[in-house]
């Protein structure tokens, strides 16, 4: 009796010191990067985390992860169609695949880059040609299908369709771009059009939209190539718009906080911040601290993380836009996820996962290990640029058809 007593004591410690969380779409439910799990590793062994599980059938694709209910969606190319595909988040078996569109080819790597996005037991993605496709999260069989293109009278923007679409509120939120309302509200359960932004009309770039309030007003921000802007959540209309110098490819998630909504951009365009007001938004600064080009940045506490181009990885402060601390030289430029007092960054050139303390104070390194074996399918103009995902205790990881799953929990 003694004995079980011990055990089922040690049982619920466990559970109280360790908070699962699925990761329900891009950068996560809140699109922050941001994990709310606890009780993971704050060091890594010195050959990184335990393996879980390892699969070669994800198919062509930058595509990340969303995690939920034990399930782990991503999206791969086979031949020339994309897929959406289910597997089994505990031991990588394939559960089911469900074909999205078209391929999408390119010069820097074929197939989906965008993130599925589970709601309500469905599952929505965007194929890189405009295929948007909703379906059963358990069956994989198709509820509707929506082309941004023949249906919304969007233009594929270089790369492809890239962006995340976002669920809220009973609608689809996506950007076709075009004369007809840039970003357009779709009825999550048939996919029938319930407004166009018919006041901002810009083409499509490669961001995903984040939904804020303020003012009491629910707004979707978007930022595209020349502008960030900011639509009303229940008909599409204008609320505000600032400006943005963007070039070549604007890609990041924009920020938001108390307010201010915080944007970067790579090729040599910087970030800046904007406060929101009852006269639009104003600027609040503008520099090329942070030249972040898809890898992402995420705010926490005080200060924003990321790898700036030309600069390293950058600690910013988020309020005055100063660096804090810049590091080049501690792993190469790559993407970012946060849980549990740690950052997860990824070298996107050789694969290498490092483990880094959450600090003002500088690059703190708790461990780390290079990500084996690696595809050889990757174009050569390719890299590893699948953002990591951290959910139910596991860490998960991709290059290209090859997916990958550590155990971190303590």
């Amino acid at each position: 009796m003694k004995k079980f007593f011990l055990s089922f004591s040690s049982l619920l410690l466990c559970a109280v010191n360790l908070q699962a969380d699925d990761w329900t779409g891009w950068r996560g439910a809140d699109r922050t990067g941001i994990s709310q799990e606890t009780g993971l590793l704050q060091q890594w062994p010195a050959n990184g985390p335990k393996q879980v599980w390892f699969s070669k059938e994800a198919g062509l694709g930058y595509s990340s992860f969303s995690v939920v209910d034990g399930r782990l969606f991503t999206m791969g190319s086979f031949g020339n169609k994309e897929t959406l595909l289910a597997f089994d988040a505990n031991n990588g078996k394939r559960l089911w695949q469900t074909e999205v569109g078209q391929l999408l080819t390119n010069s820097w790597g074929d197939g989906p880059r965008s993130c599925p996005t589970v709601a309500n037991g469905r599952v929505y993605a965007l194929g890189g040609k405009g295929d948007l496709l909703c379906v059963d999260a358990k069956t994989g069989n198709k509820a509707w299908s929506v082309s941004l293109t023949g249906d919304l009278g969007g233009k594929v923007p270089g790369w492809g369709y890239t962006e995340s679409v976002l669920i809220d509120q009973g609608r689809v939120i996506c950007t076709p771009g075009g004369n007809g309302g840039a970003i357009a509200a779709l009825d999550a359960k048939n996919g029938k059009v319930l407004w166009r932004s018919k006041q901002f009309t810009d083409g499509a770039q490669y961001s995903s939209p984040i939904v804020i309030e303020h003012g009491g007003v629910r707004q979707y921000v978007q930022l595209v190539m020349k502008n960030i802007v900011g639509v009303k959540a229940t008909d599409g209309s204008l609320l505000w718009k600032s400006a943005w110098p963007g070039r070549t490819a604007v890609i990041p998630t924009p920020i938001h906080h108390q307010g201010s909504v915080y944007v970067t951009s790579g090729y040599g365009v910087g970030c800046k911040l904007v406060q929101l007001g009852q006269g639009g938004a104003k600027d609040v600064y503008d520099n090329k601290h942070m030249k972040n080009h898809h890898g992402g940045v995420i705010k926490l506490g005080d200060y924003l993380y990321g790898y700036s181009d030309q600069v390293g990885w950058v600690c910013q402060d988020f309020k005055t836009g100063a660096i804090k601390w810049s590091d080049k030289k501690a792993l190469g430029k790559g993407a970012i996820s946060y849980a549990d007092g740690r950052f997860y960054c990824q070298d996107e050139r050789d694969g290498t996962i490092a483990l880094i303390e959450a600090s003002p104070q500088g690059w703190k390194e708790r461990g780390r290990f290079k990500l084996s074996p690696q595809t050889k399918q990757r174009s050569k103009r390719g890299k590893i640029w699948t953002h990591p995902v951290i959910a139910n205790g596991r860490l998960y990881l991709r290059d290209q058809e090859l997916l990958f799953c550590f155990d971190v929990k303590k």
